[in-house]
């Protein structure tokens, strides 16, 4: 019988990637946080393709259903344009944090907000109110799930710690920084 107390870590599996991994599970808001102007851009884009592609339809070949009947339709179509342009948001900066595409941008943002942290004394990947169990099994249940993102809408909303990437980086940078910092203290005395 196991201890309540043992904790039950499944270390995330590295996939070989030609980038950076920067988050194997990567919380939402920080996808949306990280994501380039080129993403708000094609996501738009794709979000008004299905709205126009019912309009053209309706110019091209009239439905003759009225007004009555088009509005409704052209509803559902701008509701799937955004929930398909939102998709395509999330994959492009997902997959980033993953290292499928390139990724040095995220990788200085992702450095000097974890640095940071470092320095404030805050905990990395910010606190949560569930217990370390549960927080194993969100992290088990969302890892990499931006890859599947299209059949089942699965985001990680829970902070843990089970991200995949070594946090001894950030701490390392961090003291680099810091007695960077007090030698120009020194130095200016």
């Amino acid at each position: 019988m196991a201890s309540d107390q043992q904790k039950v870590l499944v270390p995330p599996k590295r996939v070989n990637t030609d980038y950076p991994l920067i988050d194997s599970d990567p919380h939402i808001t920080r996808v949306i946080r990280y994501a380039r102007p080129s993403d708000y851009a094609v996501a738009g884009g794709m979000a008004a393709v299905s709205p126009i592609a019912f309009w053209v339809m309706e110019r091209v070949s009239p439905s003759h259903v009225g007004k009555g009947g088009f509005a409704p339709v052209m509803r559902l179509a701008t509701v799937i344009g955004l929930l398909g342009g939102f998709h395509i948001f999330y994959q492009r900066s997902v997959n980033r944090f993953y290292g499928f595409t390139e990724n040095s941008r995220e990788v200085e943002m992702d450095m000097r907000e974890m640095v940071d942290k470092v320095k404030k004394g805050e905990p990395l990947y910010g606190t949560s109110k569930v217990s370390e169990y549960l927080q194993g099994v969100a992290a088990r249940n969302s890892r990499y799930s931006g890859l599947f993102v299209h059949i089942l809408p699965w985001f990680n909303f829970v902070n843990h710690n089970q991200h995949g990437v070594d946090t001894a980086k950030y701490y390392q940078q961090a003291e680099r920084e810091l007695e960077a910092e007090r030698l120009a203290r020194e130095g200016s005395s």
